[in-house]
Order: structure tokens, then C-alpha cells, then sequence
């Protein structure tokens, strides 16, 4: 049997040999592995036999006995009698094991760092995975961690850049059963070689979390990666959206993409709504905040709302996958009627109580509305511009004038704006909703944008990092970002620490806990305080922060605290926030939409004026002048393109007019990206703000 053990298969064996060989041990030796060898050396009715082994499990193998009977087509028989024993004997090693092997296996390689993941095992009894790591094809592998992954992913960060790694995964049961192993595959971790490769990086693992910690069957995403988090529908929401860049990233397959958006919105369509407290999904078109992840239903340990602010978010994604999946295919004209009669069945006026507000939400235990209502300025705003937009039971024209009723103009750090603390307030409508060049009354009034009011509410949330005035330890231009997010939740030094809360500056709860969806939610207004941010938090502190999923969703450096979860509404702003920066994809076509278009028209929103512009190219000092007439007190905003299609702002940020004409110079950073005569072409354009 010793002879049989040194054989390393890539997958279960078979080996076909005399029984005299069999028993004096030389089978390995003398096993015929081909058909031809096989079929020269065998003799009419003599007896083999076939044993079955893995080096996975060396002492476990089958063997069975049976007697040559070759015909006229010797040849054929024992092609078709060698692929008889091969199939059965790895079916019956499987059905030995009870599971799968884990299939899917995908390896991605950053700076100093692997990340693995693979499809779910669909066993019930398989409750984690092991992954083995080698630095040769061949071997030997060795057990990654004693602690197995429960979720279906693993972040390698004992790696050395330059080295190639080489991995496998295996699934075990309930009863320390373990699968076969997955497929090998092999990453080399190195170092990035530029921003966009980094952002690569961060924005297909943070992607990772959607795709793999969601239940493929329903397309419930999880709240958070701990072990047993129901699903949030929120998180739905971003994820439906990160399918779309998954494909066009060539993360996943678009029938992938189309599989499970099928899978999410038939869910959200047919699992059933009423009044009850129990196996409803929600009522009146809205939906639950949380929901059970294998079931859809409401989540009842949580005794969960109606949420109206979830099921917009949530309405951000099914409206998204409405445009992304615009093939002519069945399943893809499924996906965008399924997407219409969900957003038309929310009854948006029964949420607002007949007022011109609406409603936080509505709790089936006491059969009450929340106390709340949604009044400016927060995250809720993709509520209005949705409901003001329905073709049927929405919003009244008045809802705008009273969400926007709560509205305050301060400066905080130089900043003039519409302020909310928690940066999360200023990302989340802006996902979906572009809203570079589109203004209401109010914005209008300030000569001002709500993308431009999000650039300055993260700016002064930079501003206040970097002057630091709790002397929270870290803080600085490279690590800054208060928004709501999980925090330490305990006495640390004597110090009482909150856990999860909506951190926020200026003006707001401060405890030294930074996230980084906070940088990462804001590159599109920040990019040139976003992107290093990122980076210095993966190259400093990897090991602490960097996992299968992506950041974790906090830290606190006055403590050396570091989450151990990822939350799906942290990292879908990272995912979704990248690509409008990088592309503007999700903006342009959510902006599609007619009931987007509806609403913002029914909230007063138009368009901002662009003015005639002359242009000078100074070619000696790689540089271009731009000039144009003005108007005294009047804001202007440069923005400059590669394409036509994906425009910039200038970081200098705006100009305000001081008398009627206006000289503008791009000599690269920091005024665009770089110098001007360094690319293939540029457009410019300027932007006016205030009332047209």
C-alpha cells in the first residue's frame, strides 16, 4: 500500500493492474494508463483490478475486481470500459465524501496581498472551507489557516511580491468531512504600478462582496459579513448596481449578471406583501429594511420597519438593472419588466400620511408610522427625486418645498454648504443621480450644485481631519473620513466607545473612528484627496484593514482597534462612487430613467448654463488659457474631458466672479489631472451657476 500513497493525482486516480501486481505493491508502477498500453498487455479473460485513491485521503480508496472480455473491437472495448471505470469510481468516491468539491475558484493579486474566491457550495452540510497554499504546482500544499473560512473567501496576506502562489480550496461538513479538492490556480502578488490598477483592485474586491456573500437562489445580500447577518435591503439596492460594473469589468459574464438579477427581482416582486408581522416580504410596495437570507421575508428578531429610505436605495438598483439589461432576449426583457412593476407598485402617497413629507417608515407590530419624517438636508433625497417621479400614487408637487424646508447654509472650513455631518448623507442619492449639472431653486439661489454641495461637505470633513482639533492619534491630510459606520463598542483606556453610529464632522460625533467608505464614497467630488487616502490606508496598514472583501469597514488608531466585519452599504458607495469617477457609466444611464427625469423636473430642476468660451494653447509652456465674459458675484465651475464623454472638475474648485471677464490657465495639477498638451486631446467647458 506504501506504493500507492506516493502518487500525487491531481484529482482522484484510477489505476488498472494485474491482481499479482496489486498485492506485491507495484500497481503504481505497472498501472496501465492508456488505452493502447492497456490493450497490448492485457489477455483474453484475464482478471484486473481497479483501485480508486486520492492523496487527499490516501487511506481511503475502492477496489473492484471484473475479467477482460475482449472482442472483435478490442480497441473500443477498452476505451469504453476504461471510461466506465474512471466515471464510476469518481462517483463513488464522491458519494463516500457527501460533497462537492468547490468549483469557481477566481485568484486576484494586489500589492502584497491574494484574494480567493469560489462559488458556494450548494451541500447543506458544508459549513467552511479550507484553502492550501504551495509555491510549486506540484507541491506540497499546506493548510492556509486553522481557522476555516465560513464564507466562500479567503485574503492571503503572507505573500511576498514577485512570488507565485499557487491555491486550492476544499469544502468540509458539519462532521469534519472534506471534499476533494478545487481546481488549482496560481497569483503572483505585486506591486501596483499605477492609481488605476490600485482602483482596480479595491473596486473587484469590494464587487466580491456582493456577488459571493449574496444567496445566489434569491439574491438576498447580506447587512454585514458576520456569520448569520440578515439581508438589507439597501445593500440589494447597491448590488444590483455593482452587477452592471461587474460585467463591463469582465468580473462575471453578463448571463451571470442576468441570472441573478432575475433571481433578486422576482423575489422582490413575488414573495408576498400585508399587513402581517410574519412571511411577508413588505406592504403597500415598500419593502422591509432587513429580511431573512434564505426565506426573503421579513426578519423578525429584529422586529424590522417598513423602510422607505432602504426601499429607495433598494428602487436605485432595480431602476439601474431596468437600463443596464436593455437586450432584446427574453430574460433581459423579463429583467426590465420585472424592474417596472416593482418601482410602479410603491404606494408613495400612503407613506406620507396625506402631508407633504414622507415618512421614515411604518412598523406592522404596532401598526403605526415611525415618528420621523424625511426633512432636508440627508441622505433621503432619492426618495423625493423617485417618488415625485411615479406614474401613479406619487408624490405631491409640494413634496419638494417641504423636504427641502430644513435646509441650513454654513461655512465650516472654508466651506459654503448645506451641511450633514455624516459624509454617507452627501454620497448616497449621488450613486445613482448626477447631479453635476442640474440645480434646483434653492442650489440655484447659492450658485451651487448637489454634486457641488457633496464636494464641499467632504472637503470640510477633510478639513476638519487634517486640523485634528481632538487630537485623535493619525489624523491627517492621508487619513480622514467620518461618516456612520461600525465603531469599537466597549471601555478601551477607560474611554467608552460607541459601536455602530453616524460619526461626522464638523459638528458631529468624533471619537477617532474613521471608515474608509467615507474617502472612498467621495472620490467622484474628492478624487485628489480620495485616491491617496485609499492608498496610504492599504500600503500602511494592509495586514490590518485589507480583507477577501475588501476594507474593513473601520478603524480607530487611538486605540489600534480594527473592525472584523465589511457592511454591504459601505462597500457599495466604494464600488459604485469609483466608477462614476473613473467612467460616469452608472450616472448616464440611471439618469435614463423617465421617472428620474420626471422628478427632477417636478422638483424644479434645471439645467446649468455652459458659456462660450476662447481658448489660447500655449504649446511652449504646455499649457492652455481659457477666457470668458462674466458676470460680477456669478460662480463659475471649469470642467475639462478626454472624449466628450466623461468630464472632470477642475479641483481648484470654483471661480467667483470679481468683474466681467474671467482668465482661467491649465498648466496640469493641481488645476486638471495633468499638463494639457500630455494627452491626445481636451475639451473644456464652463459652468455657470445660479438662476438661468
Amino acid at each position: 500500500m506504501n506504493g500507492l500513497k506516493r502518487i500525487r493525482p491531481p484529482v482522484a486516480q484510477v489505476l488498472l493492474c494485474r491482481i499479482a501486481d496489486f498485492q506485491s505493491a507495484k500497481a503504481p508502477e505497472v498501472a496501465y494508463n492508456g488505452v493502447a498500453e492497456c490493450n497490448s498487455a492485457v489477455q483474453q479473460s484475464e482478471t484486473l483490478r481497479y483501485v480508486t485513491y486520492t492523496r487527499w485521503h490516501p487511506f481511503w480508496f475502492e477496489q473492484r475486481d471484473f475479467t477482460a472480455s475482449l472482442s472483435s473491437s478490442p480497441e473500443l472495448d477498452m476505451k469504453s470500459l476504461l471510461q466506465f471505470l474512471a466515471v464510476s469510481s469518481l462517483l463513488a468516491f464522491q458519494t463516500a465524501l457527501g460533497i462537492q468539491a468547490p468549483s469557481g475558484l477566481v485568484i486576484q493579486a494586489g500589492d502584497g496581498s491574494v484574494v480567493l474566491h469560489w462559488e458556494r457550495n450548494p451541500e447543506p452540510n458544508v459549513g467552511t472551507y479550507r484553502v492550501y497554499r504551495s509555491l510549486t504546482n506540484s507541491g506540497p500544499f499546506s493548510l492556509l489557516s486553522a481557522t476555516a473560512a465560513i464564507a466562500p473567501g479567503y485574503c492571503d496576506l503572507n505573500v511576498t511580491n514577485g512570488q507565485t502562489n499557487f491555491y486550492y480550496v476544499t469544502a468540509v461538513t458539519g462532521g469534519s468531512v472534506e471534499s476533494q479538492p478545487s481546481v488549482t490556480n496560481a497569483a503572483t502578488p505585486h506591486s501596483f504600478a499605477n492609481d488605476d490598477e490600485f482602483l482596480d483592485y479595491v473596486q473587484q474586491t469590494c464587487f466580491d462582496y456582493f456577488w459571493y456573500a449574496a444567496n445566489p437562489t434569491n439574491g438576498m445580500v447580506p447587512d454585514r459579513s458576520a456569520k448569520g447577518s440578515p439581508c438589507s435591503i439597501a445593500a440589494v439596492g447597491f448590488g444590483l448596481t455593482t452587477i452592471g460594473i461587474g460585467i463591463d469589468h469582465g468580473w462575471i459574464a453578463r448571463t451571470q449578471g442576468v441570472t441573478r438579477v432575475l433571481a433578486t427581482l422576482n423575489s422582490f416582486l413575488n414573495l408576498p406583501q400585508g399587513i402581517s408581522t410574519f412571511n411577508v416580504i413588505g406592504y403597500k410596495g415598500w419593502f422591509y429594511h432587513f429580511l431573512d437570507m434564505n426565506t426573503g421575508l421579513r426578519y423578525t428578531p429584529f422586529n424590522t420597519e417598513l423602510s422607505s429610505i432602504d426601499t429607495a436605495l433598494l428602487l436605485g438598483g432595480v431602476l439601474y438593472a431596468k437600463q443596464y439589461f436593455n437586450g432584446t432576449n427574453s430574460d433581459e426583457i423579463a429583467i426590465r419588466s420585472m424592474a417596472d412593476a416593482i418601482f410602479n407598485r410603491v404606494d408613495w402617497r400612503w407613506m406620507t400620511r396625506g402631508t407633504d413629507l414622507v415618512s421614515m417608515g411604518w412598523n406592522p407590530s404596532t401598526g403605526n408610522f415611525l415618528s420621523g419624517n424625511w426633512t432636508g438636508y440627508n441622505e433621503a433625497m432619492i426618495i423625493y427625486c423617485l417618488g415625485l417621479g411615479a406614474a401613479s400614487n406619487s408624490l405631491p408637487a409640494t413634496a419638494w418645498s417641504g423636504w427641502n424646508r430644513g435646509y441650513t447654509w454654513t461655512t465650516n472650513y472654508g466651506q459654503a454648504h448645506v451641511p450633514f455631518p455624516s459624509l454617507f448623507v452627501h454620497q448616497y442619492s449621488h450613486c445613482w443621480i448626477d447631479f453635476q449639472h442640474v440645480a434646483d431653486g434653492y442650489m440655484n439661489a447659492h450658485n451651487s450644485t448637489y454634486f457641488e454641495n457633496s464636494r464641499r461637505a467632504s472637503l470640510a470633513n477633510f478639513g476638519y481631519c487634517t486640523n485634528n482639533p481632538q487630537g485623535h492619534v493619525g489624523y491627517s491630510s492621508l487619513v480622514w473620513g467620518l461618516t456612520a459606520c461600525d465603531g469599537p463598542n466597549g471601555i478601551f483606556g477607560g474611554v467608552t466607545y460607541q459601536g455602530y453610529a453616524a460619526r461626522g464632522a464638523p459638528n458631529g460625533f468624533d471619537d477617532g473612528t474613521l471608515a474608509p467608505t467615507a474617502a472612498g464614497g467621495s472620490i467622484a467630488f474628492t478624487p485628489e484627496y480620495s485616491v491617496p487616502t485609499l492608498r496610504y490606508l492599504y500600503t500602511n496598514y494592509v495586514r490590518n484593514i485589507w480583507t477577501a472583501y475588501g476594507f474593513r469597514d473601520s478603524f480607530n488608531l487611538d486605540i489600534s482597534w480594527w473592525d472584523t466585519d465589511e457592511l454591504g452599504i459601505d462597500q457599495g458607495p466604494i464600488v459604485i462612487m469609483i466608477e462614476n469617477y473613473r467612467t460616469q457609466k452608472v450616472w448616464k444611464l440611471f439618469m435614463k430613467n423617465p421617472e428620474v427625469q420626471k422628478g427632477l423636473q417636478r422638483a424644479g430642476f434645471t439645467s446649468v448654463l455652459s458659456v462660450p468660451l476662447g481658448l489660447q494653447a500655449l504649446i511652449a509652456q504646455n499649457s492652455c488659457t481659457l477666457s470668458w465674459n462674466a458676470m460680477t458675484g456669478r460662480t463659475y465651475q471649469v470642467e475639462y474631458s478626454p472624449d466628450l464623454e466623461t468630464w472632470s472638475a477642475s479641483p481648484t474648485g470654483e471661480i467667483t466672479a470679481t468683474n466681467d471677464s474671467i482668465a482661467w490657465a491649465d498648466a496640469g495639477p493641481p488645476d486638471t489631472g495633468s499638463a494639457p498638451l500630455n494627452s491626445p486631446q481636451r475639451f473644456y467647458r464652463v459652468l455657470q451657476y445660479g438662476t438661468p
